[in-house]
């Protein structure tokens, strides 16, 4: 279902799955698996404003998307608010030459970025 909060969390799981799986295969490119990572926070970040029973519009901006968390009066560690800098990677790295290309260093930043916001977003939704 669209409004369990878990299955957002599952999708996004499953896009961080293929952001740390893809590094290893030369043909997919960087710029594809950061995209993958920003998928992963964008997803996690829904799956907690869905749980918190907050509407969210349907937009890439992880800053925006964090503040409607924040507004909500959830706390966003420092660490998940690195994910605004994802954003970038949700439209203009997925088109060639938009963007200068992504480096090895870009890439496994946006993966470790990716995976705080999504263990973060665990932590709130499954908490029992």
């Amino acid at each position: 279902s669209p409004e369990d909060p878990r299955e957002w969390l599952n999708r996004a799981c499953s896009n961080l799955a293929q952001a740390r799986s893809g590094a290893t295969i030369p043909e997919i490119y960087l710029e594809d698996l950061c995209f993958d990572a920003q998928q992963a926070a964008e997803k996690a970040i829904k799956a907690v404003l869905i749980y918190l029973d907050v509407p969210f519009p349907y937009v890439h901006d992880l800053a925006r998307l964090l503040s409607l968390v924040e507004e909500r009066g959830q706390d966003v560690p420092v660490s998940v608010r690195q994910a605004a800098r994802l954003t970038r990677y949700a439209v203009v790295t997925r088109y060639p030459g938009l963007s200068e290309l992504v480096t090895r260093e870009e890439y496994e930043e946006a993966v470790a970025i990716a995976t705080e916001v999504v263990n973060w977003a665990k932590g709130i939704i499954l908490r029992t």
